[in-house]
């Protein structure tokens, strides 16, 4: 059995002792640790994504639509009444002040001035209306629309100076023309980019309305030359090819472009060429060119102004009709187009807002479905992490476990994640069932463990029984010596044995029926540590221990001492200072070894703090098995241990035996005590004889690396009578007729009880009346017959006093039956306690001075037993 080590150094790994580094496989490079996503946020990418994927693609179709929406409402509002009507009043009141120049040119008379000064006063109400325009924010207009409104108000910047010179008489026919017509022309460029709008058929229809303002200005070109030619009765070539021109122009628009784009109301409209005041304007056209034949500058006609006035004025009238009808139905197609879009921008965004919605939900909805069932996976997985611990201590202690009942069926379902359920139950059922299975076959190692160590225990009992006759009836110290080496050397495999019994799962079933002294107790560790004699014990005060604690505190305070002798130079004392305390009893052991690091010490308190629970088959090779013995122990009784530095540089071991386990003195011990104080000095002259004839336990100061203890002083599993009570004085041992057994209570006083047949009917080793162990086999036979025993209990075996002496050594026959009968005189009643004589007393003084003498001659040690080497830092880890 290996003790369990205090070395404090790490043993550093040479090259190529097949170590690997942590984290490597194989001795492999090691690998980067791969960063995984948690779950919570895959998914909630899975949700991000899509959503912040469709999001912009809604937002910029929404946003189109509702620009396009905006800016066909603006386009419209500016054809209609911020741009339109302005530049439509402009248009036909330049076109009347045209004419109105043009006949006051031709005829310059009081009532023609009249007629113009009034249109001129119209013309500037819309000139003022129509020049805010080109300051106006135009950037929803039409394409075109701000250059065109900047050129006509350009061209309107020389209407006064033009007015002017025609006033003056300065400005030329042609050349009031030409003015007047280039800016009705900058006029109709504003109306065609009014026209020019994103949507097609809306293009259609304002292209149709653009057409009559042309056509009114042809009629406008034609009545401005001719109300020239009215006055005078003939035109230039150039003037009647103004007049031809405009004529061909306005009939091809009317035909070709105008008519064939009616609808609706506009239709009353259709055979406007065939009414009567068309026909008038074209027949009066057409005289013009039928004296356009003769062969002159200028051309003459007959006088038709009146028919020319009223069927210009008539035709006039009924294009400005048509003009607004095509306005109207131009805008209703506009604003019906616009309400299209907006409608479809609601549609379209009411449809994706709704659909983003449904798609965040959605995906919501399907990421939580599947983080709670991964989570419940994770828990059941979590669960079996936590329950499978529980069942196997459930199992180590002993208990039946069920599989099924243990084990919560996943339900499992037809995807992938039930697949998995399904695979998580099957683990988890197996590793119950794979835990059952070790359990099972830990506990019946154990129970094979336990059984053979107690068939080993009851053999080593036999021998320790055989011992103890063989030391009761050999009186020579040689025989003696050997007869006590092998005493000790038996306690301690007993010792190691009963180990086993610890490791496997078992408890030590030796008990005591009566509390011991606390002395006693420690005395009893000592006699079971093999370099006992370096051990001294110091007892402050005098203390009991309970019965049901001594077995268990001195296996303890055992294995605690031989780590000390063993892990220290072999003549460094190892002090054992025990005291009352406020909450019990400290024993503190403390040797002047090595030590060790901090972090061990933290370990190796905390293993004793919360002993583990293990398979001794796969802890064998571990250093600490005697820790895992001392700390079940400890755990068992409520002992507190815990390893400190010590100031030698060793390792203080601080043991507090609780105040439950600690009681009073018994009232039975009192007398008792000087009956142990008589008995007591042959056994220390016996263990003086022995202790200077051995050599394997003195001077070696090494163990074999083990340190269990056993529960008694006694190889029989009692506490040895051979030893005085008495408290030693500080630093000192009191070694006992045993070699390492040093004295403790009397059998007398704790009633040991044998329950693993080890020595179990072995009597009173005193032969004292007052013990009462179970059984009375198994000693030797006495001599005499034995002192009356209570009635309902066999006769304890007693020996005879001097039965063994030498024949020289033995008194007269008369002598020795008077002395006995004098001794047996006071008291009939009381039983005889050994009491040697002075001859044998003095035989084992001088035997062991003369050995002793020897010893001091040679030194401390045997001079056979070699020089021990103190333990080194590998031997300790």
């Amino acid at each position: 059995m290996a003790g369990w080590g205090r070395g404090g150094r790490r043993r550093s790994k040479a090259p190529g002792d097949g170590s690997t580094p942590s984290g490597s496989a194989g001795g492999g490079p090691k690998r980067p640790a791969v960063r995984r996503l948690r779950l919570r946020t895959v998914l909630l990418t899975v949700v991000i994504v899509p959503s912040v994927t469709f999001t912009p693609l809604l937002a910029s179709g929404m946003n189109q639509l509702f620009t396009q929406w905006q800016a066909e409402k603006a386009q419209l509002a500016l054809a209609d009444t911020t741009v339109g009507r302005p530049v439509a009043e402009l248009f036909f009141a330049l076109d009347q002040e045209r004419r109105f120049t043009a006949q006051a040119q031709a005829a310059p008379r009081a009532a023609a001035r009249d007629r113009l000064a009034v249109q001129r006063r119209v013309t500037d109400r819309a000139v003022r209306a129509f020049r805010p325009l080109a300051g106006a924010d135009l950037t929803d207009g039409q394409r075109g629309l701000a250059d065109a409104i900047s050129r006509t108000v350009g061209s309107l910047s020389l209407l006064d100076q033009q007015r002017k010179a025609v006033d003056a008489g300065t400005a030329g026919a042609t050349q009031t023309f030409n003015y007047y017509s280039g800016v009705l022309v900058s006029g109709l460029g504003v109306l065609t980019a009014l026209s020019n709008t994103d949507e097609g058929r809306l293009n259609t229809e304002a292209q149709a309305l653009v057409d009559l303002f042309w056509i009114i200005d042809m009629v406008g070109r034609e009545d401005a030359v001719l109300a020239r030619g009215w006055e005078s009765g003939r035109l230039t070539r150039i003037e009647y090819g103004f007049v031809t021109e405009a004529a061909g122009t306005r009939n091809h628009l009317l035909r070709a472009r105008v008519l064939p784009a009616l609808t609706g109301g506009e239709t009353r409209h259709a055979k406007i060429a065939e009414g009567q005041a068309w026909q008038t304007m074209t027949a009066v056209e057409g005289r013009l060119s039928t004296a356009a034949g003769a062969a002159s500058d200028q051309v003459r006609f007959r006088e038709d102004a009146a028919a020319w006035r009223s069927s210009v004025q008539t035709v006039t009238a009924q294009l400005r009709e048509l003009v607004e009808l095509r306005r109207q139905h131009v805008s209703a197609v506009g604003h019906a187009h616009a309400d299209m879009i907006f409608t479809v921008f609601v549609s379209v965004s009411t449809v994706g807002l709704l659909a983003l919605g449904l798609v965040v939900f959605a995906s919501w909805r399907l990421t939580s479905v599947l983080r709670r069932r991964i989570l419940h996976l994770r828990q059941d997985a979590q669960e079996l992490r936590e329950r499978l611990p529980d069942v196997v201590a459930r199992l180590e202690r002993g208990e039946d476990v069920d599989v099924d009942a243990e084990v919560r069926k996943i339900e499992p379902t037809g995807d992938e994640l039930g697949e998995l359920g399904q695979a998580l139950n099957l683990a988890r059922r197996s590793a119950v069932r794979t835990a059952i299975r070790q359990a099972e076959q830990h506990r019946g190692f154990q129970r094979m463990l336990q059984r053979i160590a107690r068939r080993t225990q009851i053999l080593i009992g036999l021998q320790l029984k055989k011992l103890d006759e063989l030391e009761r009836r050999h009186e020579d110290p040689e025989v003696l010596e050997g007869l006590f080496d092998l005493d000790h050397l038996t306690a301690r495999l007993r010792r190691y044995e009963e180990n086993l019994v610890i490791l496997g799962g078992g408890q030590p079933q030796r008990r005591w029926r009566r509390p011991v002294r606390l002395l006693d107790v420690l005395r009893a560790a000592q006699s079971e540590v093999q370099d006992y004699r370096r051990v001294s014990i110091d007892v402050e005060g005098e203390s009991w221990i309970a019965e049901r604690a001594v077995g268990p505190v001195i296996h303890v305070l055992a294995e605690l001492m031989e780590n000390a002798t063993t892990f220290s130079k072999p003549l460094t004392p190892v002090e054992v200072r025990a005291a009352p305390v406020s909450r019990g009893i400290a024993v503190e052991i403390e040797d002047r070894g090595l030590g060790m690091e901090p972090e061990r010490y933290a370990s190796f308190n905390a293993l004793l703090q919360a002993p583990p629970r293990l398979d001794v088959m796969t802890h064998a090779d571990d250093v600490r098995l005697g820790l895992y013995v001392v700390a079940r122990l400890a755990a068992n009784l409520d002992l507190q241990v815990e390893l400190r530095p010590s100031a030698f540089g060793g390792t203080r071991v601080i043991v507090l035996v609780p105040e439950s386990l600690v009681v009073r003195r018994p009232p039975a011990a009192v007398p008792e005590e000087e009956g142990r104080e008589a008995g007591g000095s042959r056994a220390r002259s016996q263990a003086g004889t022995a202790d200077a004839r051995r050599s394997d336990g003195s001077s070696d100061g090494r163990s074999d690396g083990s340190t269990v203890a056993s529960s008694g002083g006694r190889s029989d599993g009692r506490l040895p009578t051979r030893g005085g009570a008495r408290t030693p004085a500080p630093g000192t041992a009191t070694p006992t007729r045993r070699g390492a057994h040093a004295g403790t209570a009397a059998e007398a006083d704790t009633g040991v009880i044998e329950l693993n047949g080890a020595g179990a009917g072995e009597g009173a080793g005193a032969g004292t009346g007052a013990a009462d162990p179970v059984g009375g086999a198994g000693s030797p036979a006495p001599a005499s017959a034995p002192a009356a025993a209570p009635a309902g209990r066999p006769p304890l075996p007693q020996r005879v006093r001097q039965a063994s002496l030498a024949a020289e050594l033995r008194p007269p026959e008369g002598a020795a039956q008077n002395g006995r009968a004098a001794r047996e005189q006071p008291s009939r009643d009381q039983p005889d306690r050994p009491v040697r004589s002075g001859a044998t007393i003095g035989a084992f003084q001088r035997q062991s001075r003369k050995r002793r003498t020897g010893d001091d001659a040679a030194g401390d040690r045997p001079s056979e037993s070699p020089d021990p080497s103190p333990p080194t830092t590998k031997d300790r880890s």
